[in-house]
């Protein structure tokens, strides 16, 4: 490969990966509600929907060949350049079939209003598949710092385009220029860095050979897909557009931890265990070592949101939205109880293990609609979410032991360290409730009982990972001080 991957490297791209996203869901925190003051939710719905159709066919129309090239062992130009060919010629493709069809999709969701965006927003699909060739380089590199610097710059400009054009009356196009300028600017940005200029070549055997891994790919990709918007589909068909409200509200606030946490870890890792794809033990290592990790930070935060839920609503929300308290605390322990497979699908993308990843894939797509739907017809709203916690833990099962599996890891050894951590959060946030739940009288402050449940289950878990986890805590002290200590200077050869 081209750069040495070392814990050292991947700490340092991961810092860069979750500076950008940390920096640029800031902004949309600042921006999104500027917006929304400005502009109506029809303005917002209709974006909403063609963008949902664009970010779908630019996910079928690249085919999982950019991922193809962060795995290989060399970097080969040919390779590369045979790529953004292919990428451009299929996205041109695409947008020219969402152009000539739009009336069709915008239908077929609903939203005939919406066809005249799609049109435009069809167009964005080549800039999208293209910059996704140059981020493809600096992903084999690990070179990340430089995609956070124009990820953060593409979308400053985007919102500061955005914001600017809400304010003098251009409305739904705002959201659109919105759009295109984050997507020319990063597209800019990456080739630049990347020092990346196509050339008039093309070999059809090097495409042809990355086909084994792009499809699965793409259809792990699909099956994402389909389990993280299936529930939304079946809510609003079967419960009615309030309760698929209390839906998205609450997912939208519980997936932030995942957002600014998972999207940058999982990025930066699946190019180191491409890396490591021939190093068994350095590539199990790093497994568990990323598993842990990830699931000390994000599981006390989703089993604590749960903790808090009904304040939090309140607080967050606030009185109308009061009701919906129960289905962000499931949502949030939905996705705490997927806390150590956040590691899994990097892992499987980078080992070269495309199968696994998408049969994994398409097994869950099947349970979680299949589970939801049950729910929904037979109950309601919290009944739906309940049948989801279930479908997670049958997940959590299925994905440790598919990994391990790959990995060639003792089943239960490794299910139970990278589960460790969990089960510590969560005996955490079921003292944190038991607290809440017994001092609601003494007090009745919504924002006092989020404080406090905060700051009482952060100081327990804090005690709890010092008695559980020495040994990790230990490793991340080595490693600190390791990225502090000043480099040993180059001896001079003996004469």
């Amino acid at each position: 490969m081209t750069s040495t991957v070392s814990v050292r490297s991947i700490t340092n791209n991961v810092g860069w990966s979750v500076l950008s996203k940390t920096s640029t869901f800031g902004l949309k925190f600042v921006t999104v509600p500027i917006l929304a003051r400005i502009l109506t939710p029809e303005e917002f719905g209709v974006v909403a929907v063609a963008l949902t159709v664009v970010q779908f066919l630019a996910m079928i129309g690249g085919a999982g060949l950019t991922s193809s090239l962060v795995i290989q062992e060399k970097e080969d130009m040919l390779t590369i350049h045979s790529v953004f060919w292919v990428n451009l010629a299929v996205s041109l493709l695409m947008a020219t079939g969402l152009y000539v069809f739009a009336d069709f999709f915008a239908t077929l969701l609903g939203a005939s209003e919406a066809a005249y965006l799609l049109r435009i927003m069809a167009f964005m699909i080549p800039i999208q598949l293209a910059a996704d060739v140059a981020y493809s380089i600096l992903a084999r590199r690990m070179n990340f710092s430089k995609d956070a610097v124009w990820s953060m710059i593409s979308e400053t400009s985007g919102a500061l385009i955005a914001v600017a054009l809400a304010w003098f009356g251009y409305g739904v196009w705002s959201l659109v220029a919105q759009l295109f300028v984050s997507a020319t600017v990063r597209l800019v940005g990456l080739y630049t860095v990347a020092r990346y200029f196509p050339r008039p070549v093309f070999s059809f055997s090097r495409v042809r050979g990355l086909t084994k891994f792009s499809f699965g790919m793409m259809g792990s990709e699909i099956a994402n897909f389909v389990t993280f918007q299936s529930p939304m589909v079946i809510i609003a068909r079967y419960l009615g557009l309030a309760d698929a409200g209390a839906y998205s509200a609450g997912n939208r606030f519980a997936s932030i931890p995942n957002q600014v946490v998972l999207s940058a870890v999982m990025g930066v890792l699946f190019p180191a265990f491409s890396h490591m794809m021939h190093d068994r033990k350095r590539r199990s290592d790093a497994l568990m070592l990323s598993t842990q990790v990830t699931t000390v930070l994000l599981a006390p935060m989703m089993f604590g949101l749960w903790a808090i839920a009904e304040p939090a609503m309140l607080v967050l929300f606030g009185q109308k939205w009061a009701y919906a308290w129960p289905v962000l605390g499931l949502l949030a322990l939905s996705k705490a109880i997927l806390t150590p497979c956040s590691t899994f699908i990097p892992y499987l993308k980078g080992v070269g293990r495309g199968n696994v990843l998408f049969w994994s894939a398409v097994i869950r797509a099947i349970i979680t609609t299949a589970a939801v739907a049950y729910g929904a017809i037979t109950g309601d709203l919290i009944n739906a979410m309940v049948w989801l916690c279930i479908v997670s833990v049958v997940t959590l099962v299925f994905y440790s032991w598919a990994v391990f599996r790959a990995d060639g890891t003792p089943f239960l050894q490794g299910f139970y360290v990278s589960n460790r951590p969990m089960i510590t959060a969560l005996v955490m946030a079921l003292i944190v409730r038991f607290m809440l739940d017994h001092l609601k009288l003494a007090m009745p402050s919504a924002i006092l009982q989020v404080i406090v449940g905060s700051v009482v289950g952060g100081a327990i878990y804090l005690v709890f990972v010092l008695l559980t986890e020495k040994a990790l805590v230990r490793k991340l002290v080595e490693l600190v001080r390791s990225r502090r200590a000043p480099k040993a200077e180059p001896q001079p050869a003996a004469e």
